[in-house]
């Protein structure tokens, strides 16, 4: 039988191992359909089951004579079984076996991603609803912009992690498609029953056409839902370090007992596991890049994609498996500073609010030109003079009162205001949840 990987046993799924046993299973499954397809005696296939296995030692050292893989796992099997060694790998070719085993590999490895990012959905949305009122100031630009909270940007990754998770979903689903259909894809020497029958065994798909492989847009469609993914991770991570610079220190990765930053500065706390994250994340995009080029083959086949393969898609999952784990361990971990969050809310005295005076001075009957200019003379003043408040020198303008009251510019700066809108986010992002 065919192993099943849980979280934390992705590299177990490409050792050799797993591979050959996913061979072993190929051949003889493609027995027993040729058996119940009448083209071999009937019991072959249940002889074969019994007694087919190999020597892992054995098929490496006949590897080495044959210079071809799947023959030397063919030879080593058919030392097994004897006389009904003639019935293994009737009628088809390497990559009915190669291909076919890479997508049982695949979807096993799609499995895991897909616990990772729910578990990743989990602690994104407990850290959501803890922060959910935690005020802070939102940034375009890296300038100061308009209130948010920190809830809010949890909010965020969680709804964009949620559609990672539908892409994965539909990734596993591209690429769960074997092939048992000979040398050009025509079951010129074999009975298309055979190929279902295999299929159905292992859990995935026929494809609608082959030529000796399976097409490689598919296995390019599922390196780009990784590099995606990793993406999204990296550009987490990124906003992490720039929560973590000492002058913003809103939030920082959490710090163990022992840990040191630096080997030269004693006092270094730094965002490594972010750093880690973006860094491996560009690996990702480049394997979906290569996964890409190996979409063009000559004719039918060739094996200029085959050797990349071996590295890219095992490379890939493990990689995203290991950013996936450790971005949620560090989310989970966050040390959150609600008191610099509103420390920096206030740093440009007010200055955060202009858009909601402007919006008032339009209700007025301002024009927007107008409404505009009157307020950036004030804030830029403020921006020069550093003693005195925004709502101050609004309250000061002759030009400002003719229109606006006191009570109107009290209004404008209301946090609760412009962050009314909050639980109806909220509401949108977690009340379309699904299993």
């Amino acid at each position: 039988m065919i192993a099943r990987y849980t979280r934390a046993e992705m590299g177990r799924i490409w050792k050799d191992k797993n591979k050959f046993d996913i061979w072993l299973e190929i051949e003889i499954l493609a027995c027993e359909g040729l058996a119940r397809a009448g083209l071999i005696p009937r019991g072959a296939g249940a002889r074969i089951r019994k007694k087919a296995g190999y020597d892992m030692a054995r098929v490496n050292a006949r590897e080495q004579v044959t210079r071809h893989d799947v023959a030397a796992f063919v030879d080593v099997v058919g030392e097994r079984i004897g006389p009904l060694a003639r019935y293994l790998h009737l009628g088809m070719t390497s990559s009915d076996v190669l291909d076919t085993c890479l997508a049982v590999q695949m979807v096993q490895a799609s499995d895991i991603i897909i616990a990772d990012i729910s578990q990743m959905l989990k602690v994104l949305k407990a850290r959501a609803r803890r922060y959910k009122k935690t005020v802070m100031i939102g940034r375009s630009h890296g300038v100061h912009a308009e209130p948010i909270t920190f809830g809010l940007v949890m909010a965020l990754w969680y709804d964009e992690m949620r559609r990672n998770l539908e892409r994965m979903h539909l990734a596993r689903e591209i690429v769960r498609v074997g092939k048992v259909s000979g040398a050009v894809g025509t079951y010129a020497h074999l009975d298309p029953r055979v190929e279902a029958h295999v299929m159905k065994k292992l859990g995935l798909r026929s494809p609608n056409i082959t030529t000796q492989i399976i097409q490689r847009d598919r296995h390019a469609e599922y390196l780009s839902t990784l590099a995606v993914i990793g993406a999204s991770l990296e550009k987490f991570a990124l906003q992490v370090r720039h929560w973590q610079r000492t002058e913003i220190k809103e939030a920082e990765e959490f710090f163990r007992k022992g840990q040191k930053g630096s080997s030269a500065m004693p006092h270094k706390r730094n965002p490594v596991g972010s750093e880690n994250i973006s860094g491996l994340a560009r690996l990702l995009r480049a394997n979906a890049l290569t996964a890409l080029e190996n979409v063009a083959l000559w004719h039918e086949r060739d094996i200029s994609h085959s050797s990349v393969e071996r590295v890219i898609i095992p490379d890939s999952t493990i990689v995203l498996d290991y950013i996936l784990h450790r971005f949620t361990d560090l989310v989970e971990n966050l040390l959150v500073y609600p008191e610099n969050m509103r420390s920096n809310l206030e740093m440009t005295r007010g200055l955060i609010f202009s858009e909601g005076v402007m919006l008032a001075l339009m209700q007025k009957g301002l024009r927007r030109d107008q409404a505009y200019t009157l307020v950036q003379r004030n804030a830029m003043k403020v921006f020069e003079q550093g003693d005195m408040d925004f709502k101050s020198m609004l309250l000061e303008d002759p030009e400002i009162q003719k229109h606006l009251s006191m009570k109107e510019i009290e209004e404008c700066f209301d946090l609760k205001r412009s962050l009314r809108h909050v639980d109806m986010i909220f509401q949108r992002v977690f009340s379309t949840d699904r299993p």
